[in-house]
């Protein structure tokens, strides 16, 4: 037992909601991308109410639970499924939180059901929906996701999947084309409707519930930015692919929601298309780069093998854009054929 795990229990015994009650030894509840740790402990009693809470483990030196705090009370007065925060000790980075379940959005969308998926899928547009319509109000206390945040992300790729996993650089002539297209894709997403953006917003961070709503996990890096965002990366998911054809009807059917609710009027579909388009594109690239960043920084290799699918989104969409052309071409001929690019993560 690490002293860590022992200053938790230590807590634990101070919260009234467990002191009183008889609930297990905490078990890990999942993983995470973070310095963060989740346990779950259950009721032993099983009809007491609740039969289980999460405890969010945070090292301080690392993180900081306030965001998480704030951003947990927004959500829960807008009116989403959320973990509630019950008990709190900022000085060790404790957490005790409601529980929403051990169900993800990928753990059960991986059996392939359609008429499943289009429900939860239709669900997690409409949650969306309603955090970016009644998220108004909430929207600019919220860090801006400004330029030089944007440009940051996309940097990753380049530091940490280019030049830190497979040991490359551009040459001139291509840096020169990447920082254009870093500027096109800056630009688009600065010139989108700025709303409450979750940022993580995919089957990861989304969880299986029966109350219609999904239950939305991981939003302390909460931002006021570019209306796709939250979208593309649900529809264009890292972790799950679906048929283009499947992901323009929830595409479309998102929009006339907009639309719906006064965020955007019907003759900018085009220009939404293409903005959420380019704004997959700059997550992609941000992303491409965490889970090397992972890899190198962090010891995590279960991040390796969605590398080759976040690229290939890429190179799918990018396609269709001439602007996208030298990125395009570049991902083809020096990212996707790397060999590292095509072990799997345990020989990497």
């Amino acid at each position: 037992m690490t002293e860590r795990f022992q200053a938790l229990l230590d807590w634990l015994q101070s919260v009234p909601q467990i002191r009183e009650s008889d609930f297990s030894m905490p078990t890990p509840a999942s993983s995470d991308a973070s310095f963060r740790r989740y346990f779950r402990i259950e009721n032993q009693n099983a009809h007491a109410e609740p039969a289980s809470f999460i405890i969010m483990d945070a090292p301080v030196e690392h993180e900081d639970c306030r965001p998480f705090i704030k951003i947990s009370s927004q959500l829960d007065q807008i009116g989403l499924n959320v973990p509630r925060v019950l008990a709190q000790d900022l000085e060790q980075g404790f957490l005790l939180l409601s529980d929403l379940g051990n169900q993800t959005y990928l753990s059960v969308l991986q059996d392939r059901d359609e008429e499943l998926a289009d429900r939860l899928y239709r669900q997690a547009l409409a949650s969306l929906v309603q955090m970016q319509v009644r998220g108004r109000e909430y929207a600019s206390e919220l860090p801006s996701y400004d330029q030089t945040l944007l440009l940051n992300e996309m940097n990753l790729f380049s530091d940490w999947l280019l030049d830190e996993h497979l040991c490359s650089s551009m040459n001139k002539l291509e840096r020169a084309a990447w920082k254009e297209t870093q500027s096109l894709l800056m630009n688009s997403a600065l010139q989108q409707p700025q709303t409450y953006v979750h940022r993580d917003y995919h089957s990861r961070n989304l969880m299986v519930s029966d109350s219609g709503q999904p239950g939305i996990l991981d939003f302390q890096d909460a931002v006021h930015g570019a209306l796709s965002y939250d979208a593309v990366s649900l529809l264009r998911d890292c972790y799950i692919a679906w048929p283009q054809e499947q992901v323009e009807e929830w595409q479309r059917a998102y929009f006339l929601d907009l639309c719906q609710h006064g965020l955007l009027s019907k003759d900018e579909w085009n220009g939404f298309r293409r903005a959420m388009d380019l704004m997959g594109i700059q997550r992609h690239l941000k992303a491409s780069g965490i889970f090397a960043r992972l890899f190198h920084r962090d010891g995590k290799n279960g991040y390796l093998d969605d590398i080759p699918q976040t690229v290939r989104y890429m190179v799918d969409v990018g396609r269709n854009y001439p602007e996208m052309a030298d990125l395009v071409r570049f991902l083809e001929e020096r990212v996707l054929p790397h060999e590292l690019l095509n072990q799997p993560a345990n020989v990497a």
